[in-house]
């Protein structure tokens, strides 16, 4: 059995990173113009953990995205930027990644490259409560 959870960053809203020029990128939330890539799969391509999922482990993991002007993922930039707590979790959110598909970022309405924060969120359905997407 595979379980799949959803991918909700870009529904919600996401931080660009800006080149501050010495080579350390700081996060700008939605700087002017700045739209953040949006996710395309119609399902998540990250699977919860099957053992986790049995024992009602859940969490957030942030990772560092790197999106192409064309919406690609390069997969060997992905770096989990804030850990769930539970190796596993992180591991799964990072091993979905090769097949996330994005709308690419826009600055001005025009497509750009942009290094980008994707929560994914892990919730078991018997300890959230609707609407809970913390």
């Amino acid at each position: 059995m595979r379980l799949r959870i959803v991918c909700c960053a870009a529904l919600f809203g996401g931080c660009g990173f800006a080149d501050t020029g010495n080579g350390d990128p700081t996060i700008e939330t939605n700087p002017r113009g700045f739209e953040p890539p949006v996710v395309m799969n119609p399902e998540s391509p990250v699977e919860y953990p099957l053992s986790l999922y049995e024992r009602q482990v859940g969490g957030t993991v942030i990772l560092r995205l790197f999106i192409t002007e064309e919406g690609t993922v390069v997969p060997e930039s992905t770096r989990v930027a804030t850990s769930s707590g539970e190796a596993g979790l992180d591991s799964a959110a990072v091993r979905g990644v090769p097949t996330m598909e994005f709308a690419p970022a826009r600055q001005d309405g025009l497509p750009i490259a942009t290094l980008f924060l994707q929560p994914v969120h892990f919730r078991h359905p018997a300890t959230s409560t609707p609407g809970d997407q913390s």
